[in-house]
């Protein structure tokens, strides 16, 4: 028999939470961050996979109603596969593990099998999602008492003890829907009063939840009219009743409101939290891919001689992060930046350097290249040698005119960026299907990009969608494409944008038309 020398790896059983994907444990990202493979679930955000390191394996193993990818006794093979290659192995379950989660069950497959694991446990969705809808599952005024049952009657044998849970001050069921009709009929047999308030909330903690409010009588009825799909967490008792004082995730700006983001993925993840957490239901969809330069030559070689330049400008985040990123490979260290002044177009670029313990000299005092010459115009440039590592694509102003006034300037690529590969398709299906309620463009290869991909033949798509600009070098393209830029920062920045996409909201929809793409002044 051939011997087998392969280490048998770890196994974590996360929980990944109810939803929103800052709900998950510290210890939860901390495995997620080394995991060598990630074993992941459909009610697991797929958001959660960004705390992956590059090169990780990601295996989805999700069960849609009866839709299953894979049965239990396949993952649970997998799983055991997989840390028997020596890997680290995260089995990221909805929830938590061990509440109807059938952590259990792996649990005890992987000690059958003398594979190490260890258990992370996750917020349950049933006390989350009744959180996030403004109702507390226990309360002093109202009862002491709460069960947690599955809503599934097939996976229970039915063998819930009816009588003994219509007593119990507050009931959660998870999952169920199918059975919703049966189960509150059997609790109101059982001797609860019809008249008991009853809340199904469907995607509890996420921007895109629904509660749907009723007795144990008609919460059926309702649930039927407004159209709700799995998965749903059903909560029965009178703390249902505290909702109307207490919601409050619902009551965000920017609640339901579904809002495009066409930034890279590596640049998005600002953009959308922010979105997020003011309510919005951010949905990515990159237009741009970072890259890098097609040779590094150029880029190398300024790095080495880096000593020979009084200026070092950076024009963005991107730049800052490539910029460094080739300076640690090539071996050398913050000692190279001695006597040398750095600028920023912006705030974010500018904090993206200090996160490398440089001091920022210069910040543009308005975010693009035509601010930033102004700024710099302050300075002694004439004879002055400039190095500016950025984009292959960027515009050419900021060269050209600080060349006008006498610097001699050296531009190199850190990283280009290049559309993806075509997801028209894809893309026309989500303004079909999703009700786009705001498209979002942080730079004018963005809009370019976007609507290449689109096509010009599906152009009335956007007809009805508001347009967010970041600014006006980014509006002017979005105009020339024949795009009505509706949002506009008066400062050129994602946080600034967000503030604004906010107060549009908020704002009578007449008013903001009438001030469509015109910067106010500060």
């Amino acid at each position: 028999m051939k011997k087998n020398n392969l280490k048998t790896g770890l196994v974590y059983l996360v929980g990944a939470g109810p939803g929103d994907p800052d709900l998950l444990t510290l210890k939860g990202q901390k495995v997620l961050q080394e995991a060598d493979v990630v074993i992941y679930d459909y009610l697991a955000n797929p958001f959660l996979l960004r705390h992956l390191k590059k090169g990780a394996k990601q295996l989805y193993v999700g069960k849609e109603g009866s839709q299953h990818t894979l049965e239990q006794g396949e993952i649970n093979s997998l799983i055991v596969k997989w840390a028997r290659q020596g890997k680290m192995v995260v089995r990221l379950k909805g929830g938590d593990p061990f509440v109807f989660g059938r952590g259990g069950e792996e649990a005890e497959v992987l000690a059958a099998r003398g594979v190490p694991f260890k258990i992370v446990p996750g917020i349950t969705s049933a006390i989350a999602a009744p959180a996030y809808a403004g109702i507390p599952v226990t309360h002093r005024s109202a009862t002491s008492t709460l069960a947690i049952v599955t809503g599934h009657l097939q996976e229970s044998g039915d063998t819930i003890d009816w009588e003994a849970l219509s007593k119990m001050g507050t009931v959660v069921l998870l999952m169920g829907l199918g059975t919703l009709e049966e189960n509150m009929r059997r609790l109101i047999a059982a001797g609860r009063d019809p008249k008991t308030p009853v809340a199904v909330i469907r995607w509890g903690t996420r921007n895109d939840q629904q509660v749907v409010v009723g007795t144990l009588k008609d919460i059926f009825t309702k649930v039927c009219e407004a159209g709700l799909k799995p998965p749903v967490v059903t909560v029965v008792g009178d703390v249902v009743d505290l909702r109307k004082k207490i919601s409050w995730f619902e009551k965000r700006p920017l609640f339901g409101r579904k809002i495009l983001v066409t930034r890279s993925r590596e640049q998005a993840s600002e953009l959308s939290k922010l979105l997020s957490d003011q309510g919005a239901n951010a949905i990515e969809f990159p237009t741009i891919e970072i890259k890098p330069p097609q040779s590094f030559q150029p880029l190398d070689r300024a790095i080495r001689h880096l000593k020979e330049y009084e200026w070092l400008i950076f024009t963005s985040v991107n730049g800052v992060e490539a910029f460094f990123e080739r300076l640690f490979f090539l071996k050398r260290d913050l000692r190279d930046f001695a006597g040398l002044s750095i600028a920023a177009i912006g705030p974010a670029t500018a904090k993206a350097v200090e996160g490398y313990h440089l001091k920022v000299e210069l910040v543009a005092d308005e975010y693009k290249a035509e601010g930033l010459v102004r700024s710099l115009a302050k300075n002694k440039i004439k004879g002055t040698k400039f190095l500016i590592p950025r984009a292959a694509e960027a515009r050419p102003v900021l060269v050209q005119e600080l060349k006008r006034l006498g610097a001699k300037v050296d531009e190199v690529a850190a990283y280009q960026t290049v559309r993806p590969t075509s997801r028209r398709k894809e893309l026309v299906q989500l303004l079909k299907g999703e009700k786009i309620d705001l498209i979002t463009f942080a730079s004018s290869s963005t809009v370019c990009n976007f609507m290449e991909i689109l096509g010009k033949e599906n152009r009335s798509l956007l007809k009805r969608i508001p347009i967010a600009s970041i600014g006006p070098i980014t509006t002017k393209t979005a105009r020339e494409l024949s795009l009505k830029v509706t949002i506009e920062p008066k400062k050129f920045t994602i946080p600034h944008l967000v503030g604004e996409i906010v107060r549009w909201c908020k704002a009578p929809v007449e008013s903001v038309i009438s001030k469509v793409a015109v910067p106010r002044k500060p």
